[in-house]
């Protein structure tokens, strides 16, 4: 595999992400995939998983799917983001993401994705539309 772009790199060198402990599996193709480990400091009261986190890898892996589409050539905004929350999330969570389509002038995407716990059940699904803009 070829290494990444510099435009990638600083894609994944995103701070926040750093502070929640998520790491990027991949993210190439129009696909991505984020992975984060369950810790006291991210849990709710019921000991799972943080809803804001849950939406954090789900708005996140959408937008690295939508980027990695086009070769990290530009970044991504949220316009709108759906989420259900489907069960507690506890343990390793994964999320995937996956580009669905692209508008007429190819600067707005939608995206899919779903959060699964580490025995395979679905925590979260989402829906999201983002729009291309220029890296600064």
């Amino acid at each position: 595999m070829d290494a990444p772009s510099r435009n990638a790199q600083a894609f994944a060198a995103v701070p926040f992400m750093a502070l929640l402990g998520v790491q990027r599996e991949f993210s190439a193709g129009g696909r991505a995939r984020l992975v984060v480990e369950t810790r006291p400091e991210l849990e709710n009261p019921i000991r799972a998983m943080h809803g804001g986190v849950v939406a954090t890898l789900v708005d996140v892996v959408m937008a690295s799917a939508a980027v990695s589409r086009i070769d990290f050539a530009k970044t991504a905004v949220t316009l709108t983001m759906n989420t259900s929350y489907l069960q507690p999330g506890r343990g390793r969570l994964t999320a995937d993401g996956e580009v669905l389509g692209v508008d007429a002038d190819g600067e707005v995407v939608q995206c899919a994705a779903w959060v699964t716990d580490s025995e395979g059940r679905v925590v979260a699904r989402s829906l999201g539309s983002f729009r291309y803009l220029d890296n600064r």
